[in-house]
């Protein structure tokens, strides 16, 4: 199977930024992997009711880094606490 490429990422991932592509092509893994860690991300309850076992190796890798980059847009989403202006 062929490795990931900057394309494969960008194309999967919507607004990564580079250094989290670097660091998901550095794992080494396959189209198929991501693909499979997403599916982990997205909903993990199917794959434990098919008997799946969690993700290993390089799939857990990119659970990893994709579950970072999800915490961080959320971050980047929240409304921010006392963020209220005073108009005087």
């Amino acid at each position: 199977m062929t490795r990931l490429t900057r394309e494969d990422v960008s194309k999967a991932i919507s607004g990564a930024d580079d250094v989290t592509i670097a660091q998901i092509i550095g794992t080494g893994a396959t189209v198929d992997e991501l693909a499979e860690a997403q599916a982990w991300l997205a909903n993990d309850e199917p794959m434990i009711n098919e008997l799946r076992p969690l993700a290993q190796g390089r799939v857990r890798e990119l659970v990893d880094i994709l579950s970072e980059l999800e915490e961080e847009d959320e971050e980047d989403e929240a409304p921010a606490s006392g963020s209220a202006s005073a108009t005087g």
